[in-house]
Order: C-alpha cells, then sequence, then structure tokens
C-alpha cells in the first residue's frame, strides 16, 4: 500500500515527529494480549508443492514464498528485484492459458517511468550571481510541468504559516514567491511546517517558489533531496511552479533586503537563468501485467470485471538490522508499522527489549539476530498479487466460465505514487467504459486480533479478528456493488467479518486514495478495495512469508472470486448512482 510520503519523511528525519514509547499506542497498555513470541522460531524457508485449480492456503503459501523471497531485492519499482517478480507472474498466467492483454500481443503494458536527476549543466543566476546547488538552494522536482524562472521578478510572499502575512495568490501570478518561514519549518508536522503541497496549491500560477529554510535542513534530509526520483511521465505534464529551498544569503539577493525586512508584497530582482532536471530512460522498464479470461456469453464477453494487486513494493537498504530486534521493538512500541513514527525506548523499555531478545535468541541459537535489509513485501502486496494469481488459476480451470470477461492486473508502481493503475486507465488496454467494476486487493495477508489494523476516525486504534476484513469504498460509486458484496459474503461456507472503520468519510490516514482502485474509480468504474488492513510490519523488513495467515488469505480471495463471478454474471451492469470525481482532480476521502 502507498505510504504518505510526508509523514514518512517526516518521521525519519525531524526528531520533533518522533515520540516516546509511552506515547505510542501499545500491546502493554492498551489492554490487547501481548505478541506471541514464538512466530520467530519459524522457518524462513518452504518447500513448494504443484498448484492446483482450488484456492488453498497450500497455494498461497507455495506462490508468495516464490515472489517475496529476497532474491527479488524487494520488487522496487524500476529494478532487477521487480523485474524478476513481474516475469513470475507473466509465466504464471502464460501457464495456466490466459490469454495476453498487454502491449503487441504479450503480458505486458510498459509504463512510461523515466528517472530524473539535477542536472548540474542548468544554474539558479540572478544578475551576476550564479549560486551553488546543495549549498545555496535545492530545486525540488516538480515534474516535467515546472515553469521555467527566466526573466520572472521575484515578490517577498510573506511568512509560510501566518496566513495573514501572506500575499494574494493573484499578486503571485508570474513570479518567484519568497516566503519566509517560522523555526523548525523542516518538522514537516509542526506548526508553520514546509508542505510543498500546499504551499505550491496555493501559489499555483507563481513561476517558482523559493522557501526560505536550507539552513534548517538536516543531513539525511539533502540526502533525500539529492536521491534522483523516477516519476511517471504523462501525455500532457501539468503546468507547476518551481520549487526551491534558498539559504538567508540568496533571499537576500533576490529581494534586496533581508526576509526579515522585506514589505510583504514587495519586489525584488529578476532571475535569469533556470535549475531544473534531465530525464533518462529507467534501466529496468516498469511493466503492468495483463491478461485476461474471456466471458462465456457472446453478448457480454465485451464488459470486464477486473481484479487487481500491485507487484511493488519498496526495495532495500543498505543497513541491515538484527531482524528480531526490530521485530520485538515495532511489535511492541510501533505498531503500525510505517505508519507510525520511530519510537524512543526509555531504559526500562530497553531493558524489556533486551531480556525478550536475550530468549528468543537463546531459543533459536541466535538464528532470529540475522542480519536483514530487505523490504520483502510479504503482505504488501505480495498477498494481494498471490491472491489475485491463484483467483487466475481458479477461473481459469472451470468448465464454464462467468458471462463477463474477467481481466487481471498486476500493477507497477503502487508505492511510488500509483503509476501503474493510472497509466492503466489513461492508456487502458481495453475500452474504459468497458470495466463495469474492479476488485483490487493490497495487504490481504494479516488481521489478527494482534495486529492494529488502523485507527478509528475520531480516535483508537482498530484490531483484527479471526474473520476480519476491510472494505474501503464499496458504495461510494455504486450502492449496489456495496449491497452484493454483503449478500456474497452471507453465502459463504465462512462469512467474513467486514470492517468499515477506515473508509469514513474524512478519515485522516485516507486509505481510499492510497492504493490503485482510486485510478479506476476516478473514471467513475464501481471498485471495492479489501485489505486485512495494517500491522506492526508494514513498510518493515519484517513483512516476510512467514508471518502470513495463509488460510485467511485463502478466504478472502475466495470471497473475492465468488464476487467477481456474481458481477460477472449479472443481467446487467453494477449501478452506478452516486456522483463520479473529476478523473484528474485530486482524491478526497
Amino acid at each position: 500500500m502507498k505510504k504518505i510520503s510526508l509523514f514518512a519523511l517526516s518521521a525519519l528525519i525531524c526528531g520533533a515527529g518522533s515520540v516516546t514509547a509511552q506515547q505510542a499506542a501499545n500491546p502493554e497498555t492498551d489492554g490487547a494480549a501481548p505478541p506471541n513470541w514464538d512466530v520467530l522460531l519459524r522457518p524462513r524457508t518452504h518447500v513448494p508443492s504443484r498448484t492446483t485449480a482450488a484456492i488453498s492456503a497450500a497455494d498461497l503459501a507455495t506462490r508468495l514464498y516464490i515472489f517475496a523471497d529476497d532474491s527479488m531485492q524487494g520488487r522496487l519499482l524500476a529494478t532487477e528485484g521487480n523485474e524478476k517478480g513481474v516475469e513470475y507472474i507473466a509465466s504464471e498466467v502464460k501457464r495456466f492459458g490466459l490469454v495476453p492483454m498487454g502491449d503487441n500481443g504479450t503480458f505486458f503494458q510498459t509504463v512510461n517511468v523515466v528517472d530524473r536527476t539535477f542536472d548540474p549543466a542548468s544554474k539558479l543566476t540572478v544578475g551576476s550571481s550564479t549560486y551553488t546547488p546543495w549549498t545555496d538552494y535545492v530545486l525540488r522536482d516538480q515534474g516535467p510541468g515546472a515553469r521555467s524562472l527566466d526573466g520572472a521578478q521575484v515578490v517577498f510572499g510573506g511568512t509560510w504559516g501566518d496566513s495573514a502575512s501572506l500575499i494574494d495568490p493573484a499578486a503571485a501570478a508570474g513570479k518567484l514567491v519568497v516566503l519566509a518561514t517560522k523555526p523548525n519549518a523542516l518538522n514537516l508536522n509542526g506548526p508553520g511546517g514546509i508542505n510543498r503541497f500546499l504551499i505550491t496549491r496555493r501559489f499555483m500560477n507563481a513561476a517558482g517558489i523559493a522557501v526560505v529554510a536550507l539552513e534548517q535542513a538536516p543531513p539525511q534530509l539533502l540526502q533525500i533531496f539529492q536521491t534522483p526520483n523516477q516519476v511517471l511521465k504523462g501525455d500532457e505534464d501539468a503546468s507547476v511552479p518551481s520549487f526551491l529551498y534558498v539559504t538567508q544569503r540568496v533571499a537576500r539577493d533576490l529581494l534586496g533586503t533581508s526576509v526579515d525586512s522585506a514589505a510583504k508584497g514587495a519586489p525584488g530582482a529578476t532571475v535569469t537563468s533556470t535549475p531544473g532536471f534531465s530525464e533518462t530512460p529507467v534501466k529496468y522498464p516498469a511493466r503492468n501485467v495483463v491478461a485476461m479470461i474471456p466471458g462465456s456469453d457472446p453478448r457480454l464477453r465485451g464488459e470486464y470485471v477486473a481484479i487487481g494487486a500491485h507487484n511493488d513494493h519498496i526495495g532495500f537498504s543498505t543497513n541491515p538490522v538484527a531482524h528480531d530486534s526490530i521485530y520485538v521493538v515495532n511489535h511492541l512500541y510501533r505498531i503500525e508499522g510505517a505508519d507510525d513514527p520511530a519510537p524512543k525506548l526509555d531504559s526500562a523499555q530497553q531493558a524489556r527489549v533486551n531480556s525478550l531478545l536475550a530468549e528468543i535468541r537463546r531459543r533459536t541459537n541466535g538464528a532470529s539476530a540475522r542480519p536483514d535489509s530487505i523490504y520483502n513485501g510479504a503482505d504488501d502486496d505480495g498477498s494481494g498479487s498471490v491472491s489475485a494469481l491463484e483467483i487466475a488459476q481458479y477461473f481459469a480451470a472451470q468448465k464454464v466460465k462467468p458471462k463477463r470477461s474477467l481481466l487481471f492486473v498486476w500493477h507497477v508502481g503502487e508505492e511510488a505514487g500509483l503509476y501503474g493503475s493510472q497509466w492503466f486507465t489513461d492508456h487502458p488496454t481495453v475500452p474504459r467504459d468497458s470495466i463495469v467494476a474492479q476488485l483490487n486487493m493490497d495487504m490481504v495477508g494479516r488481521g489478527a486480533a494482534s495486529d492494529v489494523t488502523g485507527s478509528k476516525k475520531e480516535g483508537g486504534k482498530v484490531r483484527g479478528n479471526t474473520d476480519y476484513v476491510q472494505l474501503v469504498g464499496s458504495r461510494r460509486l455504486s450502492t449496489e456493488l456495496g449491497d452484493l458484496a454483503e449478500r456474497v459474503d452471507r453465502s459463504e461456507k465462512r462469512p467474513l467479518a467486514f470492517d468499515y472503520t477506515m473508509d469514513a468519510n474524512g478519515h485522516p490516514q485516507v486509505i481510499y486514495c492510497r492504493s490503485d482502485h482510486y485510478e479506476y474509480a476516478r473514471y467513475g468504474i464501481p471498485i471495492i478495495f479489501f485489505t486485512t488492513g495494517g500491522h506492526a510490519d508494514y513498510h518493515q523488513v519484517t513483512d516476510e512469508p512467514q508471518y502470513i495467515d495463509y488460510d485467511r488469505m485463502a478466504r478472502v480471495s475466495q470471497f473475492v472470486a465468488d464476487l467477481a463471478a456474481r458481477v460477472a454474471n449479472l443481467d446487467h451492469r453494477v449501478v452506478v448512482d452516486k456522483a463520479k470525481p473529476d478523473p484528474h482532480g485530486r482524491c478526497v476521502q
């Protein structure tokens, strides 16, 4: 599942963004049963068995131990590891006999992802002064549509975080807006903190925005800023302001005075050259896998029920950590994984962790302390990817297929920003209006009572249970689709327990906007997002196959298959009775 990158960055680099372990929710204080440390004794390897037509826990385990193996290197977008994962999916659907629906008669749809790096040949120049990147200024990548600063006049825009001091956005049109900041501005969660999206949105018609905060940037943040970006290059790149962080000295040159003495709306110098980014093709292609099972009804087979998951994860780290140490700390004090800030343990909590580790390592003969650097993504979204494979084999083996066709899409680049699903829905390999519904699975392998699966809108944690699954978006476009899901569930041999907590309007975790289903929903295609929710291993190196609940995965997979069949066999399209969003607007939950 895509993480909200702003909060990820804040937790990583900002000391004020961290919380003490006492402040974080944890099973020692919220009344939940303590974690079962015996899971750290589970073997890391699995003896594969030949998969069958039936949806089963054994099949899912066989697939996931392959797909989330260390050899896949965390399946990061446009890397060798992701390429291996994508090739595995394609080889399986070919083996099942599915019809290729990618580019040029293949199972692959190449997504136009490029590497963007700062162009050292470009410059920021004002008059006779040329400034040094990474020292005097940092250019943030706003994408290929970032506007030129050549000839732009500088204007002082006020202090970000003090709305009364800010100039009217209309006064910024076509200009380079210099913004002062409050202390700790690069604590992204703090009052007056820098939110690039919000600043850009306010001054959308400016030529550029220069935020005076570079001296506040810690070395870790500068290192992140210098990391090349992999971006989706669309057909039309929206025009947006350039965005820079600058030093006090550069700001003084731009304004002709210090930011402390500059008057609101005061004009400054004129910029004579623009720093920019260069683009190169990615070394390994970014690819969706697209396959189809034709429907049995000649009248309806031109319509599709889409079933999806994402094939990528977040790669690996160059700084290995002890696997059991991260597992114990997170399961005690960071129980929503990367959705929680990194805890700071007091002496008593550290002693508790050390005691547990000593016992665990005694029982495993030290094996649990293995160095670990790979974010395997067994649940995120290995679970959804192999569940979709299992469903594909299940339908491929049926003598009588559903009336409508089934379209399987394994999207790439979900973690980077829903790239694969955006590309597929903008460039569908079937007519877009022929897709009657999309069923998305992302993180469907957990959901135990010991897992914190999310938070309530009004506060408080949500935990899983024996039959747990979350549904998100099931009635946001089609009441009928949401009702149908509940009817199908009641007909299952072991019905699941639906949790709609994370689907609440205005929920701060905005799950509706954080996985591939939304790219279909923005075009008015009814969707349901199925997930067993978050947990302490979310976006951690501990998201490995041995911690997955395969029986639950099989139940969720069977339910999604049964719902897909029901939708595919309806005598009418699922009715859309809710307002459709703007396909090019911002997602709102």
